[in-house]
């Protein structure tokens, strides 16, 4: 019998080594390397293999028959949304998230109303059944359809699935999970593979759909090789402050729906409250008479979500000004300076600039340059933009201020939310008609126009 040569894998990237290595040289982590053992080959490989025939399988595609309903409900419109409709039969979810973001409450809240109709089956390799149980009654869970499970084997979890036959099944978490056949430790690289490999399998033979925690890296990605995002068919990733009770929950992969949906919660005593209005919840405390804050609009998904941007422009007491920027891109703020210096004869050079975007939110499309652009204008010259206000728009490194897509679901989402004034690309102003709307719109073709109409008012 072949003896079997031991390997050193890096759990960051995947690069093997005949020997171990304090650095790795692919992806370049430190104390990556963990041993592992590569399966032996079967001698005579691919000849010593029988032929299998499997054309009585093969069907045409109009000959698939799908069931009307497909979907699982979760109780959680936020969590619907995200995942396109709820949870499809068959399939495997990753849910990520920060340590204490929320990911075990979220998915022990959807039991209670899972088990109302379906049957669920929570295993837990992180906590004993008492655990679960105490956090269960902190949250209100007292359904008589959840079941829970409490072990690491990840071949015997599978085995217990397919004998019980559950309606939907949750893992916390994967790190925790193992095989016997595997020699390496839980949460290896190789462990974590072949586990989400094993789980895949069993949803898609079952037609179970199984909901995975996954641990996060101090990268803030989800711990394991990559190839375990290309196995399941959605990802989520939970997101949040940990001293402000909103949380996002955010999609990056989604096989049976839209990739830009978001939800948004609350986090409470007694658990996650989902967010039906993010605008109100992120406009709330606007200050007043106060420079340097405007609101925009940005895309999430069909979701239209205001956010306040605030910006400091303050005299440097250092020899080199320092630029901060949380809630949007340093480096696209960066672009935004250079551009008001060059274009608008403004001058930072001796202030400290620091940005922020109230409430934990992130604005990352280029829709927030106008509003940034303003907010830096109105702090440079201490005058306030008006409360009323709102603004749009792509800025571009001529000055010019480019059009942006949804044009007509923002403008309604502002109106909705009581702004009368709405300043936005010019060319935006084409594809609408003004008298369908009660807000103001003004349009601008450079940032030096909007800089105007500002100072104007």
């Amino acid at each position: 019998m072949a003896k079997s040569k031991v390997v050193f894998e890096c759990n960051q990237c995947g690069y093997q080594s005949a020997k171990w290595n304090g650095r790795c040289p692919d992806c370049g982590a430190w104390n990556s390397f963990e041993e592992s053992v590569p399966a032996v080959p079967v001698r005579g490989g691919a000849a010593a293999k029988k032929a299998v025939d499997l054309s009585d399988k093969i069907l045409e595609l109009a000959e698939i028959d799908v069931d009307a309903d497909v979907r699982y409900k979760t109780g959680i419109g936020e969590l619907d949304r995200v995942l396109g409709g709820g949870l499809v039969k068959g399939s495997i979810v990753l849910l990520g998230g920060a340590p204490g973001i929320g990911k075990s409450t979220l998915l022990l809240q959807i039991c209670q109303y899972l088990g109302e109709n379906y049957s669920v089956l929570y295993i837990s390799g992180e906590e004993s059944a008492r655990q679960i149980k105490v956090r269960a009654q902190r949250l209100g869970v007292d359904t008589d359809g959840l079941y829970i499970l409490t072990v690491t084997d990840a071949e015997a979890i599978c085995d217990t699935i397919s004998q019980t036959e559950p309606d939907v099944v949750i893992i916390d978490s994967i790190q925790t999970m193992c095989l016997q056949s595997v020699a390496s430790s839980p949460g290896s690289l190789t462990q974590v593979r072949e586990c989400t490999n094993m789980f895949m399998h069993t949803a898609k033979s079952k037609e179970i759909p199984i909901i995975i925690v996954g641990h996060v890296n101090k990268d803030g990605n989800i711990a394991g090789p990559k190839v375990m995002e290309h196995i399941v068919d959605a990802v989520l990733y939970f997101e949040g402050e940990r001293n402000l009770t909103c949380r996002i929950l955010r999609t990056v992969k989604n096989r049976f729906g839209s990739t830009n949906e978001i939800g948004v919660f609350e986090m409470y005593d007694k658990g996650l409250e989902e967010v039906e209005n993010p605008s109100q919840m992120l406009l709330s405390g606007r200050p007043e008479n106060v420079s340097g804050t405007c609101v925009t609009c940005t895309m999430e998904g069909l979701r239209p979500i205001l956010a306040e941007v605030q910006v400091l422009a303050t005299k440097s007491g250092f020899a080199s000004p320092r630029r901060m920027a949380k809630g949007y891109d340093f480096n696209r703020m960066a672009i935004i300076i250079a551009v008001l210096e060059k274009r608008a004869g403004l001058f930072f050079g001796a202030l400290d600039v620091y940005l922020n975007v109230v409430g934990g939110f992130s604005v990352t499309e280029t829709a927030g340059d106008l509003a940034v652009a303003l907010c830096l204008y109105s702090s440079l010259l201490d005058k306030p933009i008006e409360s009323n206000v709102i603004a749009f728009g792509e800025v571009g490194l001529g000055g010019e201020v480019r059009a942006v897509s949804n044009v007509v679901q923002r403008i309604k989402e502002a109106e909705r939310m009581g702004f009368e004034i709405c300043i936005l690309p010019k060319t935006s102003l084409r594809t609408i008609n003004k008298e369908d709307y009660s807000i103001k719109l003004v349009g601008v073709s450079d940032v030096g126009e909007a800089f105007r109409e500002f100072k104007n008012r």
